[in-house]
């Protein structure tokens, strides 16, 4: 009994790397669609959404992915089996207008990414599953004037002249 117990337990050890390593995505087919904060009224921080489906020449589906985007390294969510998200939200200063490269990380990757930021050495970091370019225009702050101001500044101007007029008529 002792024996067959010990006798699993080696072929477990075995077997387990066999059925631990994770398959990694050959040949990646992104589709994205990104979505960028357009204007500072509506909202106190720029914000980067990224919706992207992933397909692998293998088929593998329901990925454990990463993203490093503007330097910050966020989870992937998944929305179905190969539709994935990615969203990070910053001051408006801190997300200026620009090109931001979207570097989307597996397991792999990701640990050897993680690796070399506790290092400090970015030239040992992992490569990216793929690499997504995100174009932000800048957020809009709205018009010099208000027209609210405009319609008031309108209406004294109106009421200056018809005063005026009168004024004159009268005189």
């Amino acid at each position: 009994m002792a024996s067959t117990h010990k006798m699993l337990v080696v072929v477990g050890l075995f077997l387990l790397p066999i059925f631990a390593a994770g398959d990694t995505c050959l040949s990646p087919q992104i589709k994205a669609e990104t979505y960028t904060t357009p204007e500072i009224t509506v909202s106190s921080e720029t914000i980067f959404i990224v919706q992207f489906s992933l397909a692998c020449r293998n088929g593998l589906q329901n990925l454990n992915l990463h993203a490093e985007i503007a330097g910050k390294t966020v989870p992937v969510t998944k929305v179905e089996n190969t539709l994935y998200q990615v969203s990070i939200a910053d001051e408006h200063k801190n997300l200026p207008a620009g090109s931001y490269n979207v570097k989307i990380y597996d397991e792999e990757g990701y640990t050897d990414l993680r690796k070399a930021q506790r290092s400090g050495d970015r030239s040992s970091e992992g490569k990216p599953l793929v690499t997504l370019t995100l174009q932000h225009a800048g957020v809009w702050k709205g018009h010099l004037l208000q027209s609210e101001f405009v319609a008031a500044m309108t209406a004294i101007v109106v009421w200056w002249m018809a005063y005026t007029a009168k004024t004159k008529l009268q005189a």
